[in-house]
């Protein structure tokens, strides 16, 4: 049998050890026997490396899977985008707001701008801009929110765009299902626009003095003045 005296030597010696995992008078496990920050740094190394295995088998989803790191890495930070209209060239400077599945939504002071993927030239953060981890864009989970996310899971999420934005990587249809009723510029094969009337499967429904629709593929580029979709919204519902 150990003894008392045993235990608490081998307490000790745990925590001379991992005094970094004591959390109030308990200890959890470690997760390796490296350092926990080079145990961080790994993980990253890892987690890039299997990002481009997977980009290597599934090259026509490498472009997708890549962007979609990169805007969560720089989820509420400044980045630059070069992006393709048939053959012109858009530039957005702007905060990263909105990471979906298919599309990223950048906000700028005045502008809300969608970008789908698949017409994305290139992506990066601006010169002089500080390459800042994103540790903050964590949502702040209090024993009610806990609670709620525990019983009432789906209700929860839906009725808060952080919580959504936090859970699920939205599709670019399913985003624009909740901006009904505001007023967009759209550029495709031709420059549209007009009001927000409905979301289909795999089209839209703009309407200035007259409705017309555009597939969902088409759409290159959307832009929206902020305070005036505000209102709009507040007026629709």
């Amino acid at each position: 049998m150990i003894s008392n005296k045993e235990n608490v030597r081998e307490n000790e010696k745990y925590e001379n050890q991992y005094p970094e995992l004591k959390k109030e008078d308990r200890f959890t496990s470690p997760a390796s026997s490296l350092p926990l920050y080079e145990l961080k740094m790994l993980q990253e190394y890892i987690h890039g490396e299997n990002l481009q295995n997977l980009g290597k088998h599934l090259p026509h989803y490498k472009k997708q899977m890549m962007l979609l790191k990169f805007f969560k890495y720089k989820k509420n930070q400044k980045v630059e985008v070069y992006s393709r209209n048939g053959d012109e060239v858009i530039h957005t400077l702007g905060k990263v707001n909105i990471v979906g599945r298919n599309f990223v939504m950048i906000r700028t002071l005045f502008t809300r701008i969608w970008i789908p993927y698949h017409a994305i030239h290139s992506a990066k953060t601006p010169f002089g801009t500080p390459d800042l981890p994103s540790g903050h864009q964590h949502v702040i989970y209090d024993e009610e929110l806990r609670r709620k996310l525990l019983t009432n899971f789906g209700v929860t999420v839906s009725g808060k765009e952080i919580l959504k934005q936090q859970f699920y990587e939205e599709l670019l249809d399913t985003n624009l299902k909740s901006w009904k009723g505001t007023r967009f510029t759209i550029y495709a094969d031709r420059l549209m626009q007009g009001k927000l009337v409905n979301v289909l499967k795999e089209k839209i429904c703009i309407k200035s003095k007259q409705k017309q629709e555009i597939s969902i593929n088409k759409i290159n580029y959307m832009k929206q003045g902020r305070f005036i979709s505000f209102f709009q919204r507040i007026f629709s519902k």
